[in-house]
Protein backbone atom coordinates (compact mmCIF):
# COMPACT_ATOMS: atom_id res chain seq x y z
CA UNK A 1 0.00 0.00 0.00
CA UNK A 2 0.99 3.61 -0.64
CA UNK A 3 0.56 5.48 2.63
CA UNK A 4 -0.59 9.02 1.92
CA UNK A 5 -1.56 12.27 3.61
CA UNK A 6 -4.03 14.78 2.16
CA UNK A 7 -3.32 18.46 2.88
CA UNK A 8 -6.13 20.91 2.05
CA UNK A 9 -7.77 23.69 4.02
CA UNK A 10 -11.25 22.76 2.73
CA UNK A 11 -12.80 19.70 4.48
CA UNK A 12 -15.12 19.04 1.52
CA UNK A 13 -12.12 18.83 -0.82
CA UNK A 14 -10.46 16.30 1.50
CA UNK A 15 -13.63 14.21 1.59
CA UNK A 16 -14.03 14.25 -2.19
CA UNK A 17 -10.41 13.24 -2.79
CA UNK A 18 -10.55 10.52 -0.13
CA UNK A 19 -13.66 9.01 -1.79
CA UNK A 20 -12.05 9.15 -5.23
CA UNK A 21 -8.93 7.41 -3.95
CA UNK A 22 -10.98 4.73 -2.18
CA UNK A 23 -12.95 4.02 -5.34
CA UNK A 24 -10.38 4.42 -8.10
CA UNK A 25 -6.93 4.09 -6.51
CA UNK A 26 -7.15 1.07 -4.21
CA UNK A 27 -3.36 1.00 -3.78
CA UNK A 28 -3.49 4.31 -1.87
CA UNK A 29 -4.24 4.37 1.86
CA UNK A 30 -5.01 7.76 3.40
CA UNK A 31 -3.41 7.66 6.86
CA UNK A 32 -3.91 11.32 7.86
CA UNK A 33 -5.40 14.66 6.85
CA UNK A 34 -4.17 18.20 7.48
CA UNK A 35 -5.91 21.55 7.01
CA UNK A 36 -3.03 23.98 7.37
CA UNK A 37 0.74 24.11 6.93
CA UNK A 38 1.63 23.71 10.61
CA UNK A 39 -0.55 20.64 11.05
CA UNK A 40 0.76 19.19 7.78
CA UNK A 41 4.40 19.44 8.90
CA UNK A 42 3.63 17.75 12.22
CA UNK A 43 1.71 14.87 10.58
CA UNK A 44 4.35 14.32 7.91
CA UNK A 45 7.09 14.15 10.52
CA UNK A 46 4.98 11.78 12.63
CA UNK A 47 3.86 9.36 9.88
CA UNK A 48 6.61 9.52 7.20
CA UNK A 49 4.16 9.00 4.30
CA UNK A 50 5.01 7.64 0.85
CA UNK A 51 2.83 10.21 -0.91
CA UNK A 52 1.49 13.68 -0.20
CA UNK A 53 -1.56 15.22 -1.88
CA UNK A 54 -0.74 18.87 -1.32
CA UNK A 55 -3.00 21.87 -1.93
CA UNK A 56 -0.85 24.83 -2.99
CA UNK A 57 -2.62 27.69 -1.22
CA UNK A 58 -3.50 27.34 2.48
CA UNK A 59 -3.70 29.47 5.62
CA UNK A 60 -0.45 30.14 7.49
CA UNK A 61 1.88 29.10 4.67
CA UNK A 62 1.61 27.55 1.23
CA UNK A 63 2.79 24.21 -0.17
CA UNK A 64 6.27 25.51 -0.87
CA UNK A 65 6.70 26.75 2.70
CA UNK A 66 5.87 23.25 3.92
CA UNK A 67 8.37 21.57 1.60
CA UNK A 68 11.06 24.14 2.34
CA UNK A 69 10.87 23.27 6.04
CA UNK A 70 10.95 19.52 5.41
CA UNK A 71 13.72 19.29 2.81
CA UNK A 72 15.30 16.91 2.05
CA UNK A 73 12.20 14.75 1.67
CA UNK A 74 11.68 11.04 1.04
CA UNK A 75 8.09 11.11 -0.21
CA UNK A 76 6.34 11.83 -3.51
CA UNK A 77 4.09 14.87 -3.93
CA UNK A 78 1.04 15.43 -6.13
CA UNK A 79 0.16 19.12 -6.06
CA UNK A 80 -3.46 20.25 -6.19
CA UNK A 81 -4.59 23.71 -7.27
CA UNK A 82 -7.62 25.65 -8.46
CA UNK A 83 -5.47 27.93 -10.62
CA UNK A 84 -4.35 27.12 -14.16
CA UNK A 85 -1.82 29.82 -15.03
CA UNK A 86 1.72 30.31 -16.29
CA UNK A 87 3.18 29.73 -12.79
CA UNK A 88 2.36 26.04 -13.19
CA UNK A 89 5.21 25.82 -15.71
CA UNK A 90 7.41 25.51 -12.63
CA UNK A 91 6.02 22.02 -12.07
CA UNK A 92 6.70 21.02 -15.66
CA UNK A 93 10.30 22.25 -15.36
CA UNK A 94 10.79 19.70 -12.58
CA UNK A 95 8.67 16.92 -14.16
CA UNK A 96 6.23 17.09 -11.23
CA UNK A 97 2.52 16.31 -11.38
CA UNK A 98 -0.29 18.62 -10.40
CA UNK A 99 -4.07 18.23 -10.47
CA UNK A 100 -6.53 21.02 -11.20
CA UNK A 101 -9.70 21.34 -9.16
CA UNK A 102 -12.22 19.86 -9.70
CA UNK A 103 -10.06 16.75 -9.90
CA UNK A 104 -10.48 14.59 -13.00
CA UNK A 105 -10.58 10.85 -12.22
CA UNK A 106 -8.36 9.80 -15.13
CA UNK A 107 -5.77 12.48 -14.31
CA UNK A 108 -5.79 11.34 -10.68
CA UNK A 109 -5.19 7.72 -11.68
CA UNK A 110 -2.33 8.71 -13.99
CA UNK A 111 -0.70 10.90 -11.32
CA UNK A 112 -0.96 8.15 -8.70
CA UNK A 113 0.51 5.63 -11.14
CA UNK A 114 3.50 7.89 -11.80
CA UNK A 115 3.97 8.52 -8.07
CA UNK A 116 3.91 4.79 -7.36
CA UNK A 117 6.61 4.22 -9.98
CA UNK A 118 8.74 7.05 -8.55
CA UNK A 119 8.57 6.15 -4.87
CA UNK A 120 11.64 3.93 -5.08
CA UNK A 121 13.42 6.20 -7.56
CA UNK A 122 16.77 7.83 -6.79
CA UNK A 123 15.27 11.06 -8.12
CA UNK A 124 12.92 11.21 -5.15
CA UNK A 125 13.32 14.65 -3.63
CA UNK A 126 15.55 15.97 -6.43
CA UNK A 127 12.54 17.16 -8.40
CA UNK A 128 11.15 18.97 -5.37
CA UNK A 129 14.52 20.56 -4.64
CA UNK A 130 14.69 21.74 -8.25
CA UNK A 131 11.19 23.18 -7.98
CA UNK A 132 12.01 25.14 -4.83
CA UNK A 133 15.35 26.35 -6.23
CA UNK A 134 13.65 27.53 -9.43
CA UNK A 135 10.96 29.39 -7.50
CA UNK A 136 13.64 31.25 -5.54
CA UNK A 137 15.77 32.01 -8.60
CA UNK A 138 14.70 35.18 -10.42
CA UNK A 139 17.17 34.62 -13.27
CA UNK A 140 15.41 32.38 -15.81
CA UNK A 141 18.66 31.32 -17.50
CA UNK A 142 19.78 29.73 -14.22
CA UNK A 143 16.54 27.85 -13.61
CA UNK A 144 16.77 24.15 -14.38
CA UNK A 145 14.52 21.81 -16.34
CA UNK A 146 14.34 18.03 -15.90
CA UNK A 147 15.03 15.75 -18.86
CA UNK A 148 14.53 11.97 -18.77
CA UNK A 149 17.55 9.73 -19.35
CA UNK A 150 18.41 6.05 -18.99
CA UNK A 151 19.74 6.75 -15.49
CA UNK A 152 16.74 8.82 -14.37
CA UNK A 153 16.32 12.58 -14.64
CA UNK A 154 18.98 15.08 -15.68
CA UNK A 155 18.57 18.70 -14.53
CA UNK A 156 19.88 21.23 -17.07
CA UNK A 157 20.06 25.02 -16.69
CA UNK A 158 17.88 26.87 -19.20
CA UNK A 159 20.87 28.94 -20.29
CA UNK A 160 22.80 25.77 -21.25
CA UNK A 161 20.18 24.65 -23.78
CA UNK A 162 21.31 25.77 -27.23
CA UNK A 163 18.39 24.49 -29.29
CA UNK A 164 15.67 21.87 -29.65
CA UNK A 165 15.15 20.03 -32.92
CA UNK A 166 12.17 17.85 -33.88
CA UNK A 167 12.85 14.30 -35.01
CA UNK A 168 9.51 12.67 -35.74
CA UNK A 169 7.60 12.55 -32.45
CA UNK A 170 10.86 12.99 -30.50
CA UNK A 171 12.96 16.06 -29.77
CA UNK A 172 16.74 16.33 -29.79
CA UNK A 173 18.00 18.74 -27.11
CA UNK A 174 21.42 20.26 -27.85
CA UNK A 175 23.25 21.39 -24.71
CA UNK A 176 26.51 23.20 -24.01
CA UNK A 177 29.40 20.92 -23.13
CA UNK A 178 27.58 17.58 -23.25
CA UNK A 179 25.96 15.09 -25.60
CA UNK A 180 22.49 15.85 -26.90
CA UNK A 181 19.47 14.44 -25.09
CA UNK A 182 16.70 12.65 -26.98
CA UNK A 183 13.32 13.35 -25.40
CA UNK A 184 9.99 11.65 -26.07
CA UNK A 185 8.25 15.02 -25.73
CA UNK A 186 7.39 16.90 -28.94
CA UNK A 187 8.83 20.27 -29.95
CA UNK A 188 5.35 21.69 -29.40
CA UNK A 189 5.45 20.57 -25.77
CA UNK A 190 8.82 22.23 -25.27
CA UNK A 191 7.54 25.41 -26.90
CA UNK A 192 4.84 25.54 -24.21
CA UNK A 193 7.28 24.80 -21.37
CA UNK A 194 10.41 26.80 -22.17
CA UNK A 195 10.39 30.50 -21.16
CA UNK A 196 9.50 32.88 -24.00
CA UNK A 197 12.01 35.45 -22.76
CA UNK A 198 14.86 33.12 -23.76
CA UNK A 199 13.53 30.72 -26.40
CA UNK A 200 11.84 31.18 -29.77
CA UNK A 201 10.31 28.66 -32.18
CA UNK A 202 12.05 29.81 -35.30
CA UNK A 203 10.75 27.05 -37.56
CA UNK A 204 8.21 24.24 -37.18
CA UNK A 205 11.09 21.87 -36.37
CA UNK A 206 13.31 24.16 -34.31
CA UNK A 207 13.31 26.09 -31.04
CA UNK A 208 16.41 28.16 -30.36
CA UNK A 209 17.97 29.89 -27.38
CA UNK A 210 18.11 33.53 -28.51
CA UNK A 211 21.27 34.16 -26.48
CA UNK A 212 23.10 31.40 -28.38
CA UNK A 213 22.75 33.00 -31.85
CA UNK A 214 26.12 33.91 -33.35
CA UNK A 215 24.82 35.55 -36.50
CA UNK A 216 21.67 36.17 -38.54
CA UNK A 217 21.99 35.89 -42.31
CA UNK A 218 19.47 37.89 -44.32
CA UNK A 219 17.24 36.31 -46.94
CA UNK A 220 13.57 35.67 -47.66
CA UNK A 221 13.30 34.21 -44.21
CA UNK A 222 17.00 34.17 -43.58
CA UNK A 223 18.85 31.75 -41.34
CA UNK A 224 20.71 31.83 -38.07
CA UNK A 225 24.09 30.47 -37.12
CA UNK A 226 24.06 28.99 -33.62
CA UNK A 227 26.89 28.69 -31.10
CA UNK A 228 27.23 24.95 -31.84
CA UNK A 229 27.70 25.67 -35.57
CA UNK A 230 24.18 24.67 -36.63
CA UNK A 231 22.61 26.68 -39.48
CA UNK A 232 18.83 26.93 -39.10
CA UNK A 233 16.34 28.49 -41.49
CA UNK A 234 13.96 31.13 -40.18
CA UNK A 235 10.42 30.37 -41.35
CA UNK A 236 9.14 33.24 -43.50
CA UNK A 237 5.98 33.53 -41.43
CA UNK A 238 8.11 33.85 -38.26
CA UNK A 239 10.71 36.29 -39.58
CA UNK A 240 8.99 39.52 -38.52
CA UNK A 241 8.29 38.28 -34.98
CA UNK A 242 11.81 36.87 -34.72
CA UNK A 243 13.48 40.14 -35.73
CA UNK A 244 11.21 42.11 -33.40
CA UNK A 245 12.84 40.30 -30.47
CA UNK A 246 16.01 42.28 -31.15
CA UNK A 247 14.53 45.78 -31.50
Amino acid sequence: MIESIIVDDEPKNINVLRKMLNEFCAEVEVIAEARDAQQAIALIQQHSPDLLFLDIEMPYGNAFDILDKLMPVNFEVIFITAFNDYALKAFKYSALDYLLKPININELKIAVGKAAANINSKNLGLQLKNLLDNLKNKNETLRKIAFPSKEGLIFISMGDIIRCEASGSYTHIFIKGREKIISSKSVKEYEEILPEAIFFRIHHSHIINLTEIKKYHRGRGGHVEMSDGALIDVAVRRKEEFLSRFT
